[in-house]
């Protein structure tokens, strides 16, 4: 790491440039030497794990399974949803060339996987006692995005996306509603996110779906950033694949299917909502370091000092907290002063640094610096009997996730405006946050608003208005109360 490293942009003054320093700096990615394309970096890349770990045991937790399917799609296959070819054409990109030749078909490089999905069902289901299907998939994708950025937007992603198929309507829309609640609540819980749920406008619906759900954060320049979405497709896959069973009462029906996914996109997320002028924050239970101890050292002390260091590594490595082994590094360069190694592991996120130093030592402690606030406390470390006190470090640990978790909640809470007029509405999306107001539900009323502001429904609130309820911009009565935003 270049010593320039911790010289970031001040988040307070510029949410930007503070994130591509935050990214580049902190080497989480940087950029490919294909336009709109990502490298990740050992610490990005571990983030993306730790969201994959906790994230994908919540989607087994649920009954699902992890399988693969190709990257690569015939147009033929592609072209048979019509709905769903439509609303991604222009982001599909095609192989046309292989082995030097032509190809006879063109194959999409998978811009999501209903399709060939679909294709494998019709030739695996056969009866009621085959459902419901229940599977998710670990994949990238590639879609031909004209404005990119890091996590955020890139042409090539990391996601996952789940499919399932069932045997009645209910059963589908029952799914549908678990997996947005799993979405907020891993956003919530483990990354200590905030973000609104709920129903997508139908402009704003996923391609071939019947009806799509998100979560939706609102981060800190005002902009609100869909963090994963759960559709219910219907039956619209099982005609176009003809995807069908026999019932028990000997009757043939086309299965009802569901599909879920979220990317990268919400790391993009995590590291915009939580960080400060010195960079990341990264709550405990997703972040690659939970602690990360940097010993003080002075010649005549230096090796004692070392020692006591990665004793203490090996003490923490073997406890537990959030029910997994601690997560701890010992930055043990003897050529890097502190001051700067204070600096890089702030920098990363790292949510508790460990000092340890000769005058430590002799009081049998170290002193415990908290990320999100700098509170700094000694913890008890009796270095000849290798003793810690380890509920006091889970205690710290906990309190950071937790801070993160009600400060985010806060910052929500703050940019949520309710508006009666069309002009709080403008002053309220354009870089405060979200507009809480009434729409008659019109495609045409939503489009006006978005040419006028840029500002989409972002999610519906529960329920539908009296209708006595004037619409914010028509003036029509109103069918929804929505959140609306501009967005990432």
């Amino acid at each position: 790491m270049d010593i320039e490293a911790k010289h970031i942009a001040k988040r307070s003054e510029n949410l930007s440039d503070w994130y591509t320093d935050v990214i580049l700096k902190g080497e989480l990615a940087d950029y490919a030497p294909v336009r709109g394309c990502m490298v990740y970096r050992e610490y990005g890349y571990a983030i993306w794990e730790r969201v994959k770990k906790l994230l994908g045991q919540r989607i087994i937790d649920a009954g699902h399974s992890d399988v693969y399917y190709p990257l690569l799609i015939p147009k033929s296959l592609l072209m048979k949803e019509a709905a769903h070819i439509e609303g991604f054409s222009p982001e599909v990109a095609w192989v046309t060339i292989g082995g030097g030749e032509k190809l006879a078909e063109p194959l999409a490089i998978r811009p999501t996987s209903e399709v060939i999905i679909g294709t494998m069902w019709a030739k695996w289901i056969g009866s009621y006692r085959d459902l419901p299907i229940l599977q998710n998939q670990w994949a990238n994708v590639v879609r031909w995005e004209k404005a990119t950025r890091p996590f955020l937007r890139t042409l090539e992603f990391l996601w996952q996306e789940g499919h399932t198929a069932h045997r009645t309507e209910d059963e589908a829309r029952e799914e549908t509603r678990l997996i947005l609640d799993i979405y907020r609540d891993f956003a919530v819980d483990d990354l200590s996110m905030a973000v609104l749920a709920g129903k997508k406008s139908e402009s704003e619906k996923f391609a071939g779906a019947v009806e799509t759900y998100a979560i939706e954060g609102m981060m800190p320049d005002g902009k609100a950033l869909q963090c994963g979405t759960s559709h219910f497709l219907g039956q619209n896959f099982a005609k176009a694949f003809e995807i069908k069973f026999l019932d028990d009462d000997n009757t043939e029906k086309l299965v009802w299917t569901t599909s879920w996914g979220v990317s990268h996109r919400i790391v993009g997320g995590l590291i915009m909502q939580h960080g400060d002028d010195n960079g990341l924050i990264l709550p405990p239970r997703v972040a690659p370091t939970q602690v990360v101890i940097v010993p003080i050292l002075y010649d005549e002390t230096k090796t004692q000092v070392l020692e006591a260091a990665e004793k203490l590594r090996l003490l923490l490595k073997s406890h537990s907290a959030f029910d997994e082994p601690i997560r701890v590094l010992a930055d043990l360069d003897e050529n890097t002063k502190p001051g700067f190694k204070f600096s890089k592991w702030e920098l990363k996120g790292v949510p508790v640094r460990l000092e340890i130093g000769p005058k430590d030592l002799a009081k049998s402690q170290v002193m415990a610096v908290t990320r999100d606030n700098r509170n700094k406390r000694a913890l008890s470390f009796d270095l000849g009997a290798g003793a810690f006190k380890f509920d006091e470090l889970t205690g710290l640990l906990a309190g950071v996730q937790e801070r993160l978790r009600e400060r985010a909640s806060q910052e929500l809470s703050s940019r949520l405006y309710k508006v009666e007029s069309f002009d709080e509405f403008k002053e309220a999306v354009m870089g405060k946050g979200f507009a809480v107001a009434a729409w008659d539900g019109t495609d045409e009323t939503e489009a006006a608003v978005k040419e006028a502001t840029s500002a989409t429904v972002r999610v519906l609130k529960k329920g539908v208005t009296s209708g006595k309820v004037a619409c914010v911009y028509s003036g029509r009565p109103a069918r929804y109360v929505a959140y609306w935003g501009q967005s990432y």
